[in-house]
């Protein structure tokens, strides 16, 4: 069970965001600095307890309409080895001290639970509730065991999003920029096997729904 310290973040999560995402290849912002705001999202818990597993929804407001993204991020308390370029920043913690922020879609222990997630093997968290089951995270799964170990699944980046690969040759697209479903449905394409959807808030207080992430069968 992941427990949220109630403490200071020394840079906060989104000013390393604002550094970090105009890195991104499906970042479509323009010239301007980010100007983002935490729009929701959800937890994953680590089975060893010690690593971080979140998943924010930021929105930028900085472009003539606003962008949600969703980054799944790892805080880690030392370096991972080999994953220099999946490294966010670094924080000072309150509580827990100097904390390594990874994009969490290449750290085995976030991949591990999201395939574990989408199998119905573990269950969302709240973001920021210690103990608390977030029920409107959605998952659905229809195929043959994923992964029940931490492994490292190939990664490629691209303007589209995040693509994980399953052992079975099954592809994960994980969606970056968040596009709310008609009525907050969360309807699969047509041959998806599998499926994470969730809710965020909008700049103007209302909350949307839409696919976090969608599993493609292998060819």
């Amino acid at each position: 069970m992941a427990i949220i310290h109630r403490t200071t973040l020394k840079p906060t999560k989104l000013e390393l965001l604002t550094s970090w995402l105009p890195s991104r290849p499906w970042y479509g912002g323009g010239a301007d600095e980010p100007r983002l705001a935490k729009a929701g999202g959800f937890r994953l818990d680590d089975p060893r307890g010690a690593v971080g597993i979140e998943f924010m929804v930021v929105t930028d407001a900085a472009g003539a309409e606003p962008v949600s993204y969703l980054v799944p991020l790892t805080y880690r308390g030392a370096p991972l080895d080999g994953a220099e370029h999946a490294l966010v920043g670094t924080m000072e913690h309150g509580v827990l001290g100097r904390r390594w922020a990874y994009d969490g879609c290449h750290d085995p222990v976030l991949v591990a639970q999201l395939w574990a997630l989408i199998e119905g093997r573990v269950q969302a968290q709240a973001q920021s509730i210690s103990d608390a089951v977030d029920r409107e995270v959605t998952r659905s799964y229809a195929g043959a065991g994923l992964a029940s170990e931490e492994a490292t699944a190939p990664v490629t980046d691209d303007s589209e999003g995040t693509g994980l690969t399953a052992p079975d040759g099954a592809t994960l697209r994980v969606h970056r920029v968040l596009r709310p479903a008609p009525d907050g449905a969360s309807a699969l394409p047509e041959g998806a096997i599998g499926h994470v959807g969730g809710v965020w808030q909008l700049p103007d207080g209302t909350r949307a729904g839409g696919l976090f992430a969608v599993l493609h069968p292998g060819s």
